[in-house]
């Protein structure tokens, strides 16, 4: 599951969990750059957004690490987007059937909208559209659980989409490239990522994201952690900035992901990615930094995800836009990365595309599914 239910916390209240984001260059508008945040897995087609959290988006410009260094150099200044939902109105019958909300960027420019409005809201250099849509992933979440659990690799030549014919809530921002890069005095290269967060004097970030399958995949399975294997971590590490890491439990997240990179690397039957001293796992670093790089100044590409973080670890420049399309198989291309560091055949999960795939017009994602099949399955629990 790409962030489904990614810690206890998300898993106790479905309205603050985020399933995923989407960062990627307009495929039909140049220079527009498009966001997209989903939350509450398994969704009814009737849900509605809190109108006591947060949804944001914060981007920050980033650069290839000088000397080397397989990690992003990420910059202080920042653009946030945040949306913000009224309380529900009710219909005659008693039912919450309308819901109000607000887009503001911290540049200055603002949207306001309707839910479920496939039109959205609209103000120069700024569109959003916000409501039910059926689930874009698509992944065998139930066999990847069976391959942690049995330590071989499990997926089927045809596999079983965990959220087919499922629905999420989404929210999907289209913004003018002009208004990221002045107002962070940097680019083309961002850093994206998506917050959950509970508003007031002192605000609490109840979830966040950045690349699909870090929490899931990595910090879930507790059995290859030589030191925290006792500890649920996904919660504490949900809380933490992705920009700047607090040393608190910086050890607890390196361990458990030095010993999930390396069982992962094992699968493939030979070492891909030599450990460093201590069992240092080459990816531990860039991953761990959880955020979604992008680079608004190419065009869209339908399968570019992880290119940047492959031109960093090979020590090039990127040629393509990063980021992630709604249609691209990133479980696949992750896969690969962990298992084989990309030197042999393209690992797959059997599942190539989403229940309906997303077109390249607003709002892009296929209307939701109004009779959900029941859920079925361990992977909506890791």
């Amino acid at each position: 599951m790409s962030d489904h239910a990614s810690g206890p916390r998300a898993f106790a209240d479905p309205v603050i969990d985020i399933t995923d984001i989407y960062a990627f260059p307009s495929p039909e508008r140049p220079g527009v750059l498009v966001l997209a945040l989903n939350v509450f897995p398994f969704a009814g087609p009737t849900a509605l957004f809190s109108d006591a959290v947060d949804y944001q988006f914060r981007l920050r410009p980033v650069t290839f690490s000088p000397a080397g260094d397989k990690s992003f150099a990420v910059g202080e200044k920042e653009v946030t987007i945040t949306c913000r939902f009224a309380i529900p109105t009710k219909s005659k019958d008693g039912r919450l059937s309308s819901q109000q909300g607000t887009c503001c960027v911290s540049s200055g420019q603002s949207a306001s909208f309707r839910v479920n409005d496939e039109q959205g809201g609209q103000s120069p250099g700024l569109r959003v559209f916000a409501g039910v849509r059926l689930d874009p992933f698509f992944f065998d979440g139930s066999r990847a659980v069976m391959t942690l659990m049995t330590g071989k690799l499990s997926f089927e030549k045809v596999g079983h989409a965990t959220v087919f014919r499922q629905n999420v809530l989404s929210i999907i921002v289209e913004l003018d490239n002009s208004l990221v890069t002045s107002a962070s005095a940097g680019g083309p290269l961002f850093a994206v990522v998506g917050e959950t967060v509970k508003p007031g004097t002192i605000q609490v970030r109840l979830e966040r994201y950045g690349r699909p399958e870090i929490k899931n995949l990595l910090l879930w399975p507790k059995q290859f952690d030589s030191v925290n294997r006792d500890i649920e971590i996904r919660d504490l590490y949900n809380q933490e900035d992705a920009f700047n890491l607090a040393n608190a439990y910086l050890s607890a997240y390196r361990s458990r992901m030095n010993g999930t990179l390396a069982f992962w690397d094992g699968l493939g039957g030979k070492t891909d990615w030599a450990l460093g001293e201590h069992g240092t796992h080459p990816l531990t670093e860039l991953l761990l930094r959880d955020f979604m790089v992008v680079d608004v100044s190419k065009p869209f590409s339908e399968n570019s995800s992880y290119d940047t973080e492959r031109a960093l670890m090979k020590g090039t420049n990127n040629t393509t836009c990063g980021g992630r399309w709604f249609n691209d198989d990133t479980v696949d291309t992750y896969l690969t990365l962990l298992i084989t560091a990309g030197n042999g055949p393209r690992i797959s999960d059997g599942v190539d595309q989403a229940t309906v795939p997303a077109t390249r017009t607003f709002p892009y994602l296929a209307p939701p599914e109004q009779n959900p099949p029941p859920v079925k399955g361990p992977a909506v629990k890791t």
